[in-house]
């Protein structure tokens, strides 16, 4: 086994308040250093996930994101600035995040999530962050992690609502808690129907916290219950998640064992016929 690389000073200085700690201390920030995050979407909850994680050290940050920087998206997006109008999100994330710690490596994926690459992509890392705005690549983002026995920390915000949770496999995922999507239209996104730019920052931390816990080996994590937030009361409820028995991915006769074509299996794209 390869021995962790020791501190440097400078990392000494800017991780003091972690090394203090004594559920984390020196060996753990070596272990952040050392652990690899995967985090789908460089938008609202993506963003204060990719910050605190680079902040806090972890050494290799993986961003999936093919969409580019729009002027509306800079009301809670906050790895992009104005100046990043026009341009791809992973370049502004990157530049963003190598500017907070330059001990972190970023590495950006400039592509569409799919059942094609989604396996090679989730493979190459310790946790995955989920921040997708649509139910095909939550759906496609859980039967990849699942299948490949991968953390998957899951977030979604819409108004002033917000959730959180973790699925670890053998303990429940998305399809225990949704078994399938919601009717195409059923649910507006957030360009219909808006969000409050600051929750996308409370619950991306929450995912940023939940993962570090991963990493680190401490806590309780949020495996097995729903975090829901309601901002406008500022309430916070958990409701227990069980593993569903009869779900086709984890359950006890899984009929998942691949991935599938997820845009059919949400009703935006009708089947192939042979």
């Amino acid at each position: 086994m390869t021995r962790p690389l020791a501190l440097m000073p400078e990392q000494v200085k800017r991780y003091s308040r972690h090394i203090i700690m004594p559920q984390v201390g020196s060996n753990g920030q070596r272990k952040l250093l050392q652990s690899r995050v995967l985090i789908i979407g460089a938008g609202g909850l993506g963003s204060p996930s990719a910050v605190y994680l680079a902040l806090a050290g972890v050494g290799t940050i993986g961003i999936v994101d093919f969409d580019v920087v729009e002027l509306s998206n800079l009301q809670r997006q906050i790895l992009h600035h104005t100046r990043d109008v026009g341009r791809p999100k992973v370049l502004s994330a990157t530049e963003t995040i190598r500017n907070f710690n330059p001990d972190v490596k970023v590495v950006p994926h400039e592509t569409r999530l799919t059942s094609d690459n989604a396996m090679e992509i989730i493979a190459q890392y310790d946790v995955v962050i989920n921040g997708a705005d649509n139910f095909a690549t939550r759906y496609l983002v859980n039967d990849a992690c699942y299948l490949l026995g991968k953390p998957l920390v899951d977030g979604s915000i819409l108004i002033f609502d917000g959730q959180a949770t973790v699925f670890v496999p053998g303990k429940g995922c998305y399809r225990c808690l949704f078994p399938t999507p919601p009717p195409p239209g059923a649910v507006p996104s957030c360009a219909e129907a808006g969000v409050l730019g600051a929750l996308t920052g409370l619950v991306g931390s929450i995912q940023a916290t939940e993962t570090l816990k991963l990493l680190l080996g401490i806590g309780t994590s949020l495996a097995g219950r729903l975090l829901l937030v309601d901002a406008l009361t500022m309430e916070f409820r958990t409701v227990k998640l069980r593993r569903d028995p009869n779900c086709p991915l984890c359950g006890d006769s899984p009929t998942v064992k691949e991935l599938i074509d997820y845009e059919v299996f949400c009703g935006l794209a009708a089947p192939a016929h042979s």
